[in-house]
């Protein structure tokens, strides 16, 4: 049953397509590294097809009719868009969701320090990373700074062709021999991630006996250029640290990657990739008879925890105010939109690895190049904490991509007991909706630069575009 290589049949009509595709897919990872960026990139692209906010709406009490747009942001980090359709909405929607945050280092709130003449900021790590590789690459700050009378920073160092990068610094393979020694996972400590951000100290001159000047030595004199220059270009303090959110993210642009070009190597493709697929889907599709739903939320990489992650009622609460304009305000009309829904959880899979074989059970494994990917369940072992979709459900999203032409693949997150992973598919499921995974291979993934397929995210934009229009 092994599945056919979709870059054998494209035409020069499809090659055009797919540059066009992810052309403006890169354009979004550059922009969009973080989940704040992610959600602001989104929202822009929202507003020019027409869509309005969910808060103007309930503003002005606008009453929802099929081919009304609407979308909904939480703290600037989680963002849904609703495109209403012809059906009542007790009927159910259409739904994709995908994740906005990805694998990095986070800034702790008191972590300017200096020692030995370099300055550093300490971090802590977000979501499952090898350690010992973010060491030695070339990072960029990301973020805002929330002062107290109520202004935001935003911040972005180290992608402007003439801004400073910053890194994580390793010891010399010559002194290395004891850190070779260790297990991998304790080679490089979560604690020796800081980031070396100075090592020039603040000169401050002073009179000599003899009238002229001669710099004054100061105490952490790097720290305090370092403080200088937050004060001169942000208006920032030290204490302002305690009131930000800043991300350490490898910098750069998005690379074609191979002779061929047919690969992109780039930061964040899990869950970016499937993120803007899903959002490309959304905005093509026009009139539709169910409302659609593209739902790209936060934290999913640290549990789908908090107020913005996936298992907050932020998505529950929209659905609700939804259905108030649409004249469908109680209970259990709401109770009645979310089992009849039903939702692809566009995350991503691991794509097949050659050098790395003995992780994977080749039958039920995802190749580039193949198509969109589809996991019948995620979890771990004996299929801990993952939803397994429905067999009616994949055969009734196989018809739709069968009959819209599109090259898909099914696949398992590894052999059995090797490892796992999850998505937020299980929450959307405590609803009664059918909900299946299904995204784009990914090779390296969580490694500060992941590798897809041009194919693969074609395949899957014209599969989501399908699946809104015809579920």
């Amino acid at each position: 049953m092994e599945r056919k290589n979709a870059w054998k049949t494209y035409t020069a009509k499809d090659e055009k397509a797919i540059e066009k595709l992810c052309d403006g897919y890169k354009d979004y990872l550059f922009k969009g590294k973080t989940e704040r960026e992610g959600t602001k990139y989104v929202i822009e692209k929202a507003k020019a097809a027409g869509y309005i906010s969910l808060d103007e709406a309930i503003a002005s009490k606008k009453k929802l009719k099929a081919g009304d747009k609407i979308y909904a942001v939480c703290m600037g980090k989680t963002v849904a868009l609703f495109n209403i359709g012809k059906k009542s909405l007790e009927e159910g929607m259409n739904i994709l969701g995908a994740h906005l945050d990805s694998p990095r280092l986070d800034v702790k709130q008191n972590p300017l320090y200096e020692t030995e003449d370099l300055a550093y900021l300490d971090t802590h790590y977000y979501g499952g990373i090898k350690k010992y590789q973010w060491v030695t690459l070339p990072l960029a700050i990301h973020g805002v700074v929330a002062k107290t009378d109520g202004t935001v920073v935003d911040i972005v160092i180290g992608e402007d062709d003439k801004d400073p990068v910053f890194c994580v610094t390793d010891i010399l393979i010559h002194l290395a021999q004891n850190q070779m020694a260790k297990k991998a996972n304790v080679a490089v400590e979560g604690e020796d991630l800081d980031l070396l951000i100075a090592s020039r100290p603040l000169v401050i001159e002073k009179d000599d006996k003899k009238g002229g000047k001669k710099a004054k030595d100061e105490k952490d004199a790097v720290k305090k250029l370092v403080l200088d220059i937050l004060k001169k270009k942000y208006d920032i303090k030290e204490e302002d640290f305690m009131s930000a959110e800043l991300e350490i993210v490898p910098a750069g642009k998005p690379r074609d990657m191979g002779l061929d070009s047919s690969m992109i190597i780039a930061y964040g493709q899990d869950d970016k990739v499937c993120a803007y697929t899903s959002l490309v889907a959304q905005l093509n599709v026009k009139k539709p008879e169910r409302t659609t739903c593209t739902l790209l939320v936060d934290k999913e990489e640290i549990g789908s925890v908090g107020a913005t992650g996936m298992q907050s009622k932020f998505f529950e609460n929209c659905v609700a105010e939804i259905l108030e304009l649409s004249g469908l305000n109680s209970n259990l009309a709401l109770r009645r939109c979310l089992q009849n829904s039903c939702m692809l959880s566009s995350d991503v899979s691991a794509g097949f690895d050659p050098l790395y074989a003995s992780c994977f059970e080749k039958k039920n494994a995802s190749f580039l190049g193949r198509g969109m990917v589809f996991n019948k369940f995620t979890g771990a072992r004996g299929k801990s904490g993952s939803n397994d979709a429905n067999a009616e459900y994949i055969g009734k999203v196989r018809g739709i991509l069968e009959r819209n032409k599109v090259y898909y693949q099914t696949a398992e997150l590894g052999k059995v007991d090797v490892g796992g992973g999850g998505t937020i598919a299980y929450i959307l499921s405590l609803y009664g909706m059918e909900v299946i995974d299904c995204g784009v291979a990914v090779l390296n993934m969580h490694a500060p630069w992941e590798v897809t397929s041009k194919a693969d995210i074609y395949e899957t934009e014209k599969g989501y575009e399908a699946f809104l229009r015809e579920a």
